[in-house]
């Protein structure tokens, strides 16, 4: 069911998504919306998040806006529904860290891996990497599998705040900056477990949610 609206003329809208039975008319919204430029707030396994086409590169703009931050200096991630990515965005991958990807993911975990050329080149820079996530989240997962291809995404602008766990409340924070804000169910406060792995010794840069062993 899609909320009713303040202003029906306007596009954006909150959508009340089934988070274990997504209602297949509103992912095929959703995914226009984001094929036509547009940005959206979505859960996953962790905390809500701001997200769009990574082959929108004006939409790629818009979120660096919201954010105030710079595309090729911001800690942007490339939201996966599986690994078959990995080969296109990321430079060639040994075997062991192939199989502790394998190992964690999906799950609340985003590793710091070198970025291939494929990579937009909005958010191409001299460190040369990206962030992938894999979110143990059915409405992102299916989001992803019809999109096709990852979103890019980040956290909502500012400190993490109860408030940001409600999508109605981040609805009417947002509702003027972003296309839909999909509602399904309350979010988490904890972000994902971040891991280096631009070298041979992975490395923690933030404890999340995510267990790591190593």
């Amino acid at each position: 069911m899609v909320a009713a609206m303040k202003h029906p003329n306007k596009l954006n809208m909150l959508l009340q998504i089934h988070p274990q039975n997504p209602q297949p008319r509103l992912i095929h919204q959703v995914i226009e919306c984001l094929q036509d430029g547009g940005v959206i707030i979505y859960p996953t396994d962790t905390i809500y998040g701001l997200g769009c086409d990574i082959k929108q590169p004006k939409a790629i703009e818009k979120i660096c806006q919201i954010k105030n931050i710079d595309p090729q200096k911001a800690q942007l991630s490339f939201i996966c529904s599986d690994l078959s990515h990995l080969s296109e965005y990321t430079k060639s991958i040994d075997t062991p860290l192939y199989r502790m990807l394998k190992n964690y993911l999906p799950g609340p975990y985003t590793f710091i891996l070198p970025a291939s050329k494929q990579v937009p080149k909005i958010l191409q820079s001299k460190k040369s990497t990206i962030g992938l996530r894999v979110p143990d989240n059915i409405i992102c997962q299916q989001i992803l599998s019809a999109l096709g291809n990852p979103i890019l995404s980040t956290s909502l602008p500012g400190e993490m705040v109860e408030d940001y766990t409600d999508p109605e409340i981040i609805y009417k924070k947002f509702e003027n900056l972003v296309d839909f804000v999909i509602d399904g169910g309350i979010g988490g406060m904890t972000p994902s477990t971040m891991v280096d792995c631009t070298t041979d010794d992975w490395t923690i840069l933030r404890q999340g949610l995510g267990d790591w062993i190593g």
